[in-house]
């Protein structure tokens, strides 16, 4: 094959496995809009999710309108592909209350961790942009902004507030990816069972404490990864660790992440006094890589801590952490 017809072969070859790559767009098949505005055909989102086809067959896109939209939203298991887009990010906020321990108006029965949250995403394939999500209780006890159960949530510039337990990145096989977003709390505020990366995200701790709580289950191969991130913290915050294990195999990985004053020399907590998991430093997995900033110092670090290898760090792709061997394009790559 002539040398010009070969490159011109080769051109052709790569571009469509570049456009292949790069075909994650989105063209929801009905599209509905939330708004506070009387007259409004939708003025809760919750309204707006009962509205979609069970099972639709594509993306629902949801234009919520700026406003406060005091309600607990729940997207079912059988509500699939749902998409909440906000009109700002600081404008539209969704927000609730409720607390581990309060009881609920109706039942009477006290609320839990696990049912305190303001939304709660069992769907697959679920995505959220431009939004607050915030649970304003704050000192009652573990309270939950978000609480996610299904496979493949895609988070997009949203800012997740609240105090104990903000973020349950739940259920085991649920992969969860989170971009430009901005999270705050005070004990455990990212916590669960789920393979979650934060990408590029602000992490900000309100209190002296922990920021992480991972659960992996025994053999999965990651658990929580930050990249890029920036933590942060409230002022007169100096005493922050990276995380504890809440169960024995807990996975929390930093890399290339800009690390404040307040993260503790020491990095890492065992969490002893777990009567049920104890010892569980002996094989929880926590590492760091390439970090940077006043609280990156790992000579001081707890001597169970790890630092990545090169040839580890490698395998710590978006792909990698999020698809593994899987073929289909990249689902955290979706996009309007």
């Amino acid at each position: 094959m002539p040398v010009k017809r070969k490159l011109l072969y080769v051109i052709v070859i790569l571009g469509g496995m570049l456009t292949s790559a790069a075909q994650s767009v989105i063209e929801p098949y009905r599209q509905i809009t939330v708004s506070k505005e009387k007259g409004a055909a939708f003025q809760t989102i919750q309204e707006a999710v009962n509205a979609t086809r069970d099972l639709g067959p594509g993306y629902v896109l949801i234009h919520i309108r700026n406003g406060v939209y005091r309600e607990k939203v729940s997207i079912p298991g059988w509500k699939t592909k749902v998409i909440l887009r906000g009109e700002s990010r600081e404008g539209t906020v969704i927000v609730n209350s409720d607390f581990s321990g309060k009881k609920d108006s109706i039942t009477g029965q006290e609320r839990t961790t696990f049912n305190s949250y303001t939304l709660l995403v069992e769907g697959n394939d679920f995505t959220a942009e431009n939004l607050t999500v915030k649970n304003a209780s704050c000192g009652e006890g573990q309270a939950v902004a978000l609480h996610v159960e299904g496979d493949r949530a895609v988070f997009r510039n949203c800012r997740i507030l609240g105090c104990q337990d903000t973020v349950y990145a739940a259920a085991e096989g649920s992969r969860q990816y989170y971009e430009n977003c901005y999270v705050e709390g005070t004990t455990d505020f990212i916590f669960g069972e789920a393979t979650a990366v934060f990408s590029k995200c602000t992490i900000k701790s309100l209190r002296n404490s922990y920021i992480t709580a991972a659960a992996t289950p025994e053999g999965k191969d990651f658990g929580f990864v930050f990249l890029h991130c920036r933590l942060v913290a409230a002022e007169g915050v100096s005493g922050v660790f990276l995380g504890r294990p809440w169960r024995p195999y807990a996975k929390t990985v930093f890399i290339s992440c800009n690390l404040g004053g307040h993260i503790v020399p020491e990095g890492w907590d065992p969490w002893k006094g777990d009567r049920m998991f104890p010892e569980k430093e002996k094989t929880a997995f926590y590492a760091e890589y390439d970090n940077t900033g006043p609280g990156a110092d790992t000579g001081k670090r707890v001597p169970w801590a790890k630092q990545l290898t090169r040839k580890q760090y490698r395998s710590y792709t978006l792909r990698h952490i999020l698809m593994g061997k899987e073929k289909e394009n990249p689902w955290y790559k979706r996009s309007l």
